[in-house]
Parts: structure tokens; C-alpha cells; sequence
């Protein structure tokens, strides 16, 4: 069977209330719910979550609640943990079935549709030594040959040092330059159950993609985490393909 685990909890800090935004009359966190409902392939889905609220909008959406522990609740708490407790919850609800896939959604990455989680699907299908498929977006403006820090005077010096590209001599400005660069935007991640149970097997720093990750391309996902990022999210679901759903 292949299963649907979404995530999302209550405490947000930088932006408090955050899956429940209303996004063209939906709740954020709506929008990752309906991509599982229209992909035919979900046998299942649960949400994982704190959020009373969350509970009751996934409950009008078909999806199975999971009581996520206080201790998980929490800023420090890791993302893989969350994944690695819904899926041993996920395997206690349904003794006797075989977990083929679990369809990993964030309540706060809406950008995302019942298209592209079928494409993924799919292919896991179709390459079985694949470990996950998942959503990326290209962003060459944020190229790791642009990242900086700020050093003990104050100063930026490169996040990366530059031999690390090349030949520094042959680096340039042009954002281009070093050809696309591709993001995880958070919108998906189509696992194998083996990349949980291995999961320190996996690369950094999502290592529940395990190590063999092929990338669903799409434009400009991801995850939500700032008031300021509300007009992306609206232009993307007014803008996506027509015919996708």
C-alpha cells in the first residue's frame, strides 16, 4: 500500500498561524491535502499534528489523524523523527499490510499537486533502486557561490570556499554561470520505507531521501515559513498548468 504522511503543528514562531492562512479561500494547509486526494495512487493518508484545527480540516478531507507527542511538538524537534513516528504508527494501524511508499507533505508547502505525486509514484514504480523521488525548483540566484557569512570583524567572506567550484579564476557574477541549481522545495518526498529504517544511511541534511533521490522538477516551490513569501504561493496556485490537478 502506499501511504500519505502530512505534518504541520501549531507553534510556529516566525510566522504564528501559518497552515491555517487563508490562501484564495482555502487554508494553507488545504492545498497539500488535495494533491493526496487527487493522486489515485494514495491508498491512505494521515496528518501528524498538535493543531486542533488542523485535526478537524484533515478529518473533512479524509485523511486519518495521528496525535503528535509533545516532546515532537517542539522547535528543536527534527523532522525525521516526526516522519520515523508516523511511520511506526502508520505500520501499528495496519498490521498485515506492506508499506510499499509513504508520501511525506508539509501543511505549510502547498505548491504542489496530485499530478506531480503521481509522476513520483511512478517512477519509484518503474526504478526500484531508487530510494525517493521529490520536488525541486530551480533558484540559480541563490547559488552557493553566492552564499556569504559574516566573519569575527564583521566582515563577509564566502560561505564556501570559492576552489570549491573550479578554478576561481573562471568564476563571475552571472547567476547562470554555473549552471542550474536545484533545490529540495519541501513540496514532496516519495520515500521507501527502507530510507526510515536506514535512515542514517542517508545524505545530509534530509536524510529521509535516502541516497539514490531523483527530482520531480517544477517552478518555484516551497515551504512557507514568512508572511512575506503569501504572494509567491498565491501567483503559483493562479498560474499552475492548466489541466494539472
Amino acid at each position: 500500500m502506499i501511504i500519505a504522511v502530512l505534518i504541520g503543528r501549531k507553534g510556529s514562531k516566525g510566522f504564528p498561524g501559518k497552515n491555517l492562512y487563508s490562501i484564495n479561500g482555502n487554508p494553507l494547509a488545504y492545498y497539500p491535502m488535495k494533491a493526496a486526494m487527487d493522486c489515485k495512487a494514495i491508498d491512505k493518508s494521515y496528518i501528524s499534528t498538535d493543531d486542533e484545527k488542523l485535526m478537524e480540516l484533515a478529518g473533512e478531507n479524509g485523511f486519518e489523524v495521528m496525535t503528535r507527542p509533545p516532546e515532537l511538538c517542539t522547535d528543536a524537534a527534527l523532522g525525521e523523527d516526526v516522519y520515523m513516528h508516523a511511520y511506526n504508527t502508520a505500520l501499528a494501524r495496519n498490521k498485515g499490510k506492506t508499506i510499499d511508499m509513504i508520501v511525506l507533505l508539509m501543511c505549510n508547502a502547498p505548491m504542489i499537486t496530485g499530478n506531480i505525486l503521481s509522476e513520483g509514484i511512478d517512477i519509484l514504480k518503474r526504478n526500484p533502486e531508487y530510494d525517493s523521488a521529490v520536488t525541486v525548483s530551480r533558484y540559480n540566484m541563490w547559488s552557493p557561490l553566492r552564499a556569504r557569512r559574516i566573519n569575527r570583524d564583521g566582515l563577509l567572506e564566502p560561505f564556501v570556499p570559492f576552489d570549491a567550484f573550479g578554478d576561481p579564476a573562471r568564476l563571475n557574477c552571472d547567476r547562470d554561470s554555473q549552471g542550474d541549481v536545484w533545490f529540495a522545495d519541501m513540496g514532496v518526498s516519495i520515500i521507501r520505507p527502507r530510507c526510515l529504517e536506514k535512515i542514517e544511511n542517508g545524505l545530509l541534511p534530509q536524510k529521509w531521501m535516502g541516497r539514490k533521490i531523483y527530482p520531480l522538477k517544477q517552478e518555484g516551490g516551497l515551504d512557507v515559513d514568512y508572511e512575506w513569501q503569501i504572494p509567491q504561493v498565491e501567483y503559483w496556485i493562479r498560474n499552475k498548468p492548466k489541466g494539472t490537478v
